[in-house]
């Protein structure tokens, strides 16, 4: 395979002395950065929703030159083919280049040019290389810049992996939802700094962890929103050189037909161009919802601990051996592997900041490292979400006699006699149980002067689990 330059002279692409030559439709310069960027074992061709996004750019880029009459029908025709060829999934193998890579996504971008380039030919009846018929720069990349399109194209390509995971955090929500309506006449014993504190159900308990995860989705909805902003049109810097105005006003509709998502020009093109302020409030509130889904799972654990020397108030499913030395012994795998998740996605935030400060003048160089790092924490727990509905909270069983057992021998009813004789004598007689190992029950049953029906109401547990005052 050959390429001609504009001028119609032939040269040999860089990367054809290889035996790939015959099918690949990437061309020199994705070559060039292939030999470059050798720093990771991750390419870009595993972020399908990344290469999807960008096809959808160079689609509405192509339809609103073709429109301007700035780009020839025919070759506007073969663009857009080629695009919904990769929107579909088509080429994936054909975009190698390594995730990390320096020019601010300049790379990603001549990828996917001379893939349109070079396959568009093939439909048009030329063979690949033959530029002067349809050239990656000249027509493909007609009225754009990389600090246009690459920005565009990856908060286009948050807003498509986030559909699935807020898809997986409602499932999740939904299971906890449910548990909390198996669970709800389960009274047990609330704890705070891991110390016995009072009695609520485990259906609230569920119910809380329920709400913390539809919460999360609206933070995660508000975070989409940044996205909406683009800069398409503004090339370069902002100021939109090599770009008419009427193709400014008129590409984010396009992309916005395209897509079905409420697309809109930046205020300020030249703010837009280096303020990756939407890439930080995704990844921050991607932080927010590991983070929560880490601390419910820790619960899990704490509660499904034992079976006979912890809580075991709950169940998980058993799902493998725990052990290759203690027979029986079963883990709560995947709360251990959400806990893991939320770690990595908490580093990927850092990542994150770092890069959206490390911009300098009116480009942020850093882009790449914040798309594959946002992508990659939606990826993640997407699947995390998924597994932990799917392979814990679903299956969860509840141990009432347990949970009981602990409210039984804790001093949670102290708390509600206070109203009546006093923090100062409730604490007394809490620590003569706590001292003689009787129960609270057997040391009231004992003191004469404690109202019987005030002492009745302070050891129903479930009374305990509203609001109530023993003295009203």
């Amino acid at each position: 395979m050959q390429s001609t330059s504009v001028t119609g002279t032939r040269n040999v692409d860089a990367h054809l002395t290889d035996d790939r030559s015959s099918h690949v439709y990437y061309g020199q310069e994705t070559a060039k950065a292939i030999a470059n960027f050798h720093i990771s074992d991750t390419r870009l061709e595993q972020f399908p929703v990344l290469i999807k996004a960008l096809a959808y750019v160079k689609l509405s880029a192509a339809r609103t030159n073709a429109k301007l009459d700035l780009l020839e029908r025919t070759k506007a025709q073969a663009i857009y083919k080629v695009c919904k060829e990769i929107i579909a999934g088509q080429h994936g193998s054909e975009f190698p280049l390594d995730v990390y890579q320096g020019g601010a996504g300049t790379s990603t971008n001549m990828n996917m040019n001379e893939v349109i380039a070079n396959r568009g030919l093939e439909i048009l009846g030329f063979e690949r290389g033959q530029y002067d018929k349809l050239h990656p720069n000249n027509d493909v990349n007609l009225s754009q810049s990389t600090n246009d399109v690459y920005p565009t194209a990856v908060r286009l390509a948050i807003l498509l992996a986030m559909q699935p995971l807020v898809d997986a955090l409602n499932q999740l929500a939904n299971s906890f939802e449910e548990r909390s309506e198996d669970f709800a006449d389960i009274v047990k014993l609330g704890r705070t700094q891991l110390q016995d504190a009072v009695p609520m159900t485990m259906g609230q308990e569920f119910l809380g962890f329920a709400v913390a995860v539809r919460d999360s989705i609206n933070a995660l909805g508000e975070a989409g929103m940044a996205c909406h902003r683009v800069n398409l049109g503004g090339t370069a810097i902002g100021t939109g050189i090599n770009a008419t105005e009427e193709y400014q006003s008129a590409v984010v509709a396009e992309l916005r037909e395209a897509t079905g998502i409420a697309f809109a020009t930046s205020d300020n093109l030249i703010q837009a161009c280096w303020d990756t302020d939407a890439f930080l409030a995704a990844s921050s509130a991607l932080k927010r919802t590991a983070t929560r889904l880490s601390k419910i799972s820790s619960d899990l654990r704490l509660l499904s601990s034992g079976p006979r020397g912890g809580l075991g108030e709950i169940n998980l499913p058993p799902l493998q051996a725990g052990s290759s030395i203690m027979p029986g012994k079963i883990n709560p795998v995947i709360p251990e592997v959400v806990n893991q998740v939320a770690f990595q996605i908490i580093g990927n935030d850092l990542t994150v900041t770092l890069a959206a400060e490390s911009g300098q003048l009116q480009l942020n160089v850093m882009e790449p490292v914040m798309a594959f790092n946002v992508l990659n924490s939606i990826q993640l727990l997407t699947n995390a979400a998924t597994a932990l509905n799917e392979k814990c909270v679903s299956g969860i069983t509840a141990n009432a006699l347990a949970c009981m057992a602990h409210l039984e021998n804790s001093m949670a009813g102290a708390t509600a006699l206070t109203p009546v004789i006093g923090y100062g004598r409730a604490a007394v007689l809490a620590k003569e149980a706590l001292a003689s190992g009787k129960t609270l029950r057997d040391v009231l049953n004992n003191q004469a002067d404690v109202p019987r029906e005030a002492v009745e109401r302070a050891l129903d547990m479930k009374e305990l689990t509203r609001p109530v005052r023993l003295d009203s």
